[in-house]
């Protein structure tokens, strides 16, 4: 395991902003029972790996005591993440977890790294600089590597900017085949206290303009890139929906936030209209949608209600 972290030529022309939604992440404490429900969903997971990294930009790199194994898309990622080892550095899944069992992750992806630190510094948030993190893409494996820039200290969770340094390690046929056809990671769902701050917060890291939400709260648009949620990546337009609670509840019947602010489920698109995801999803309780979705109470997926949509 290297200390000295791969770096990106940023695409000429690459914007100083967030392109796409990249992945998200749902927490538990005990990884297990998490992946045998996300199993149940049809997904294909990637081996476990134990992450590592730098605490600080400065920082040795060192073995966290999280990991985690991960449903790859043609667009995007769902990370399963939880504590493998106790004894080590907790990489905040102890936090997360504290305050529920859930989705607790969203990055975005970026095309340049240095041009959005500088966009986030002269913005007055106080980035030290770009965080690198690395695990091994199964046991004994090549190591995956990642740049970061986390919004500090958001209250949402960790919300952050992301470049994959090495992408073909990650998104790999051999791991996207699911028997659900997703292929797509489309939206987050979120439930805000105040929506105009969760808002406010999420477009100055990712320098895009927020607007309404037919719902009521706000709605952030990402314009989408080609590769830029994995190498394979079509352009595609992404979304955040900030509401309030009550907002939720009609996008998602039947989820109630825990606690606010809550990212209380995600959408994600299939390849084949739903006809794969209602034979595998068969004995659940769905709730059907308009247009066809599927909706996933959070019960049955780790505590983040899934949207299957066509």
């Amino acid at each position: 395991m290297s200390g000295a972290p791969s770096t990106a030529v940023a695409p000429a022309g690459a914007p100083p902003t967030a392109v796409a939604l990249d992945h998200v992440g749902v927490a538990a404490r005990d990884l297990p029972p998490l992946l045998a429900q996300y199993q149940r969903l049809g997904f294909d997971l990637s081996p476990l790996a134990q992450q590592s990294g730098k605490r600080t930009p400065d920082g040795p790199v060192e073995l966290f005591g999280s990991g985690n194994r991960c449903a790859f898309f043609r667009h995007g990622y769902v990370e399963l993440i939880g504590i493998v080892d106790p004894t080590l550095y907790p990489n905040a899944v102890d936090q997360f977890v504290a305050r529920y069992h859930g989705l607790h992750i969203a990055a975005f992806a970026m095309a340049d790294a240095d041009a959005n630190l500088a966009r986030l510094r002269a913005g007055g948030l106080a980035i030290p600089g770009v965080a690198y993190l690395e695990r091994p893409v199964e046991a004994g494996g090549p190591i995956a590597r990642f740049a970061r820039l986390p919004f500090p200290d958001a209250p949402e969770g960790r919300v952050q900017l992301i470049t994959h340094l090495t992408p073909e390690l990650v998104w790999q046929d051999r791991w996207m085949n699911h028997a659900n056809k997703v292929d797509a990671l489309e939206a987050l769902v979120l439930a805000c206290a105040n929506p105009a701050e969760t808002a406010a917060r999420f477009s100055r890291l990712t320098g895009l303009a927020v607007v309404p939400d037919p719902t009521g709260g706000f709605l952030l648009e990402l314009p989408g890139m080609a590769g830029a949620a994995g190498p394979n990546a079509p352009v595609l337009r992404t979304q955040v929906r900030m509401l309030p609670a009550e907002a939720v509840a009609r996008v998602l019947p039947g989820v109630v936030a825990p606690t606010l602010p809550f990212m209380a489920g995600m959408v994600l698109r299939t390849s084949d209209g739903n006809a794969a995801a209602r034979q595998v999803l068969a004995g659940l309780p769905l709730r059907e949608m308009p247009g066809g979705a599927l909706l996933v109470p959070p019960e049955h997926a780790g505590g983040a209600a899934i949207l299957f949509t066509p």
